[in-house]
């Protein structure tokens, strides 16, 4: 992107799993910026249960981002803006599926601003195939035996069915 400061992006979620969505938005991402940091909160703001811990989840994700290298996923706890101090991210991004996420995205956005105007929140919207699609619905789909195979990757599937059976 740039000769100078590299444009650093993080993505932050519980990504419990991670979805296709999630996939796109994380890899259309890197069209304005040098490398993301994909962050696994190891606690969330919304009360979830939670299918996977946070060491398998970034397994998982490691396998399914492990064809591109300016992808690095990693967790952290705490102040996301503090997060993204650290790692030096210019901006957060946040996938917004339906209008049902802008309230609270746009909540999220306004008080990590107001926490550390360093840093931007950009939002994407998936591909148009994944709009509906959420991890709290692929889990619930895949708990009672449905096909969630063309909404994760193989090494996802494959963990859901391990985790499942």
């Amino acid at each position: 992107m740039t000769n100078s400061r590299p444009v650093v992006g993080v993505y932050p979620g519980s990504f419990d799993p991670v979805t296709r969505g999630h996939e796109d938005v994380a890899r259309r991402t890197l069209r304005v910026c040098d490398r993301l940091v994909v962050a696994v909160a190891e606690s969330s703001s919304q009360s979830k249960h939670h299918l996977f811990d946070v060491p398998e989840r970034l397994e998982i994700m490691r396998e399914v981002f492990a064809d591109e290298p300016r992808i690095e996923c990693v967790s952290f706890s705490g102040l996301l803006v503090d997060f993204a101090r650290t790692t030096g991210a210019r901006f957060i991004v946040r996938g917004l599926r339906a209008v049902a996420d802008f309230e609270y995205e746009f909540q999220m956005a306004q008080m990590n601003r107001e926490l550390y105007d360093g840093v931007e929140t950009i939002f994407l919207v998936p591909d148009l195939g994944y709009s509906f699609l959420s991890a709290s619905l692929v889990r619930e789909v895949a708990a009672l035996g449905g096909d969630v195979s063309s909404f994760v990757s193989p090494p996802v599937l494959e963990r859901l069915r391990r985790h499942l059976s």
